[in-house]
């Protein structure tokens, strides 16, 4: 085939579309129509003498020789897939159909540029598997990790962080982070750090790669060599404003991220931050339903649901478990003399007690009022509950200083074992209430009340 455009049939070859090209056995351009340049940035000149695989995606380039090799023996290739680097660096998707011109010597192609429909498709499947994995995670960590396996699938995302800014205490936590060089992000003068400040200051994405002209201030070194790795971090916007970012990081001297990656990134990313606003929002709301407001502690359902899993576990390795029911004496009094913000101030220093008295895995619950339970996942003999209650005496006995006041707190605990004092939650819900009365009217009687 012929070099020259001059000829009939190269003139109504380059008024199509789609572009047409040949290369020699070497791999060598040695026709291209016009249309290569609306495709490819290259003029028919420049092109002309090329190797075709250096224009090719590093990532495609192994099957792309494949292909090419099974074409000149004599396979032809009808919608072949692969990416071409543009001239200015874009990526280019191309369907090409190509055959082997025994009599030319001459590997002869059309090329249909189907960027735009690729891009269309990876936008929506991002968008779909962003919008099912907010539904299907079970909390923000989970869906972090989701949402990274996602872009994983069309960007180099190795490295992985999520940045979310807490306005309330001016400071930027990282609920996910994946690199092997930078543990801890949070630390001052990280990269991935400066990085996502910088994105929430701005609420622009930045994208850095290797000798990128104009990079912005402050982060020219990162991409001062060939092999630097690339880095291209974009806000997380929604309608509340900035709330975070999202920093991705290639490998050094990797593939490169484009400005489609940068815009095809802030287009999913939109989603993103709605999915973690749902998400922190479902977990605002969950927390309301399983936890008493004033003291921050598991309420009266948290605490069913716990003691459920208490027993299961019990029944299943005969073990042994306990309640304790816990209410403060004369608690109306301090209420109708001191006023109820005292009253409050003496429920949460009571909470905070409590807490100091268990492990960490026993369960401290308000259910009400000034009753409070202690749940003991597991015990080893009768005396560690008893043992428990009268830390808890204890503890509490010591005076408390609040808004001036001097207080001392006096509790009636009753205590249920499980077996000896049920098997079933009410049972043992019931033995614990009954046996804090007790205590309570014995305290009443020896007070003299």
């Amino acid at each position: 085939m012929e070099s020259s455009n001059s000829a009939p049939l190269a003139s109504y070859i380059d008024l199509l579309l789609d572009a047409v090209c040949a290369v020699d056995k070497q791999g060598r351009f040695v026709f291209v129509s016009a249309a290569c340049e609306r495709i490819f940035g290259y003029t028919p000149d420049e092109l002309i003498g090329l190797p075709m695989i250096d224009l090719v995606h590093p990532a495609d380039r192994q099957r792309t020789l494949d292909a090419a090799r099974e074409i000149m023996g004599g396979e032809p290739k009808l919608n072949f897939e692969n990416r071409y680097l543009r001239k200015d660096g874009r990526v280019a998707h191309i369907l090409w159909s190509a055959r082997w011109s025994e009599v030319d010597q001459l590997r002869i192609a059309v090329a249909h540029d189907i960027t735009e429909r690729k891009q269309a498709e990876s936008r929506q499947a991002a968008l779909y598997a962003i919008s099912e994995a907010a539904h299907a995670a079970e909390d923000l960590l989970a869906l972090f990790k989701c949402i990274h396996s996602i872009i994983g699938e069309w960007l180099p995302a190795l490295n992985f962080s999520v940045a979310l800014y807490d306005e309330h205490c001016a400071q930027l936590n990282f609920p996910y982070h994946v690199d092997d060089l930078e543990l801890q992000p949070e630390e001052p003068g990280t990269v991935t750090g400066r990085l996502c400040s910088e994105v929430i200051r701005s609420g622009l994405p930045i994208l850095l790669t290797p000798d990128q002209d104009n990079p912005p201030a402050g982060f020219a070194a990162l991409v001062a060599g060939q092999d630097s790795p690339c880095w291209l971090g974009v806000p997380l916007s929604s309608q509340n404003g900035t709330i975070g970012a999202l920093i991705v990081k290639s490998v050094p001297g990797g593939e490169r991220y484009t400005e489609q990656d940068k815009e095809l990134l802030q287009y999913v990313c939109a989603q993103v931050a709605t999915a973690i606003e749902r998400k922190q929002l479902h977990a605002r709301l969950q927390r309301m339903a399983q936890y008493d407001q004033l003291t921050q502690l598991p309420n009266r359902e948290l605490l069913r649901e716990r003691l459920k899993a208490s027993l299961a576990l019990a029944r299943t390795d005969s073990g042994r478990m306990a309640l304790l029911y816990v209410d403060l004496d004369r608690f109306k009094q301090v209420n109708d003399t001191l006023g109820h913000a005292v009253g409050d101030m003496l429920l949460q220093a009571v909470a905070n007690r409590l807490k100091g008295c268990v492990r960490e895995t026993d369960t401290v619950a308000r259910i009400g009022g000034d009753e409070f339970v202690v749940l003991l996942h597991s015990i080893h003999a009768a005396e560690d509950a008893e043992s428990v209650a009268g830390k808890i005496r204890q503890v509490l006995a010591q005076p408390l200083r609040l808004d001036g006041h001097n207080l001392s707190i006096q509790p009636s605990i009753g205590v249920a074992r499980y077996p000896e004092h049920g098997t079933e939650e009410n049972q043992l819900f019931r033995h614990a209430d009954e046996a804090m009365y007790r205590a309570k009217r014995q305290h009443h009687l020896r007070l003299g009340a």
